[in-house]
């Protein structure tokens, strides 16, 4: 049976596969992106996870209800701080809040994370305490306000990754599971920003290793599993989708990169 989607980030990467796998399966796919989608789907609606005013407009054009929300968009650690927690933590969290009571029983929201967000656990307060704010100003005053060590972008996905196992249990009393999938370096057009960011030495360590990096179809699969039906009894859950270095890093099998 076809189903409704939304997918943001579908204008290149693992959204644009994303968004195609649903479409090849028949469902009726509505992009949420800056830039138009990269495959063919059934609408595309602007929007610029930056700004609030952008994602209440692209909300309110939607119409009816909806079976899972893929939040694939987001930028690097080469944008500005401010601009990577905009995108990548509060403008996400304030899109999927908006569209989450449209999203019927038996649905999915599926966030794409990260494994830079691995040491979640190490400041799990500070993690809490940015997402008992309410509204994105708050998040970002709450960000400027609380200095933290690393870079802007793991600290966001390390609270995607969180905020993901904090709401689940409260979507799920209306029927939604919520899951992030959490993926190494991809071969995408930003890749050379993660490089930048990162160490490029970090990341040819990492695919030397491996054998090579992930393409957008390792991370794409993964997330329209957990969007779908199969996944049903799964939910908080982050699921690394690394090609198995993490699993080596934890086993002391391999030094965890310096990101």
């Amino acid at each position: 049976m076809s189903r409704r989607v939304l997918v943001t980030g579908a204008a290149s990467g693992i959204g644009a596969e994303v968004a195609r796998r649903f479409a090849d399966a028949g469902d009726d796919v509505t992009s949420l992106d800056v830039k138009d989608p990269a495959v063919p789907v059934d609408r595309h609606v602007h929007c610029d996870l930056s700004e609030v005013d952008s994602i209440d407009a692209a909300v309110a054009a939607l119409d009816g209800e909806f079976d899972a929300l893929c939040n694939v968009a987001g930028v690097p650690g080469t944008a500005p701080a401010e601009l990577v927690m905009r995108v990548n933590l509060l403008g996400l969290r304030h899109l999927t809040e908006a569209v989450v009571e449209r999203i019927g029983p038996g649905g999915a929201v599926v966030n794409v994370a990260s494994i830079a967000g691995y040491d979640w656990a190490s400041r799990l307060d500070a993690l809490r305490d940015l997402l008992a704010t309410d509204t994105v100003d708050e998040g970002l005053a709450w960000f400027a306000a609380n200095p933290q060590p690393g870079n802007a972008y793991n600290f966001s996905k390390e609270a995607l990754i969180v905020y993901t196992m904090l709401m689940a249990p409260v979507f799920a009393e209306n029927g939604v599971r919520m899951n992030a999938v959490c993926p190494g370096p991809v071969e995408t057009p930003i890749l050379g920003d993660f490089e930048e960011s990162m160490g490029k030495e970090n990341l040819d360590a990492l695919a030397a290793f491996l054998g090579r990096h992930a393409t957008p179809s390792d991370i794409a699969g993964p997330v329209t599993f957990l969007a779908g039906p199969d996944s049903s009894w799964i939910n908080g859950h982050a699921l690394v989708a690394d090609g198995g270095i993490s699993g080596a890093v934890l086993t002391g099998m391999v030094p965890a990169p310096q990101i």
